[in-house]
């Protein structure tokens, strides 16, 4: 067991921390969002880890239900709420188009994102950074979140801002939202 791990083990970020919980992104959770790699609430495969702990750094296939009417842009933010910080560790943010509703594994690589996927900035590094919890710290929960927007962020003016940054440069309404949590642990 890590020794870094087990004394912070009592230390997370926190759901209360998560882009789902912001006022602005509060929206109605009509949109159910799954993935073929694992089901809620399960452990992630080891492809979904990062390379530096064995992993292939590879974004999970995703799929949902159809955006509602109106919808403009739909947000994906993917937060770990276990890492040792103030703050949830932002894994993946990427801007969408409304015509997509699945994204493959991989979608959110940065160099070769999917059609109709703009990926942003995550907290370190560019595209999806993939599950690295500090060893002996228990699980980590990795939560994905999609919002269904009714106006877009302008994805030009966002392109290298911080998660943070993105989250409050959305305006207008969020149409629906849904959201699915893998666990990972070393």
């Amino acid at each position: 067991m890590g020794i870094v791990g087990t004394l912070l083990r009592n230390r997370r970020a926190g759901e209360a921390q998560l882009a789902w919980q912001r006022p602005d992104l509060a929206g109605p959770e009509s949109l159910e969002l799954t993935s073929a790699a694992f089901a809620d609430g399960a452990p992630m495969p080891g492809a979904q880890a990062g390379k530096r702990v064995g992993g292939q750094e590879l974004s999970p296939p995703l799929a949902w239900s159809g955006a509602p009417a109106g919808t403009a842009q739909l947000l994906l933010v993917i937060e770990d709420i276990d890492v040792p910080m103030g703050r949830p560790f932002v894994h993946g943010l990427a801007l969408l188009a409304p015509s997509v509703s699945a994204l493959p594994a991989g979608a959110l690589d940065a160099s070769t994102p999917a059609v109709g996927v703009r990926v942003l900035r995550p907290t370190f590094g560019r595209g999806y950074v993939g599950a690295a919890p500090i060893k002996g710290h228990g699980p980590h929960r990795y939560v994905f979140q999609l919002f269904a927007l009714g106006d877009p962020v302008d994805a030009e003016g966002v392109a290298t801002a911080k998660p943070g940054a993105v989250l409050a440069s959305v305006r207008g309404p969020v149409l629906a939202r849904g959201r699915l949590t893998g666990t990972y642990e070393r």
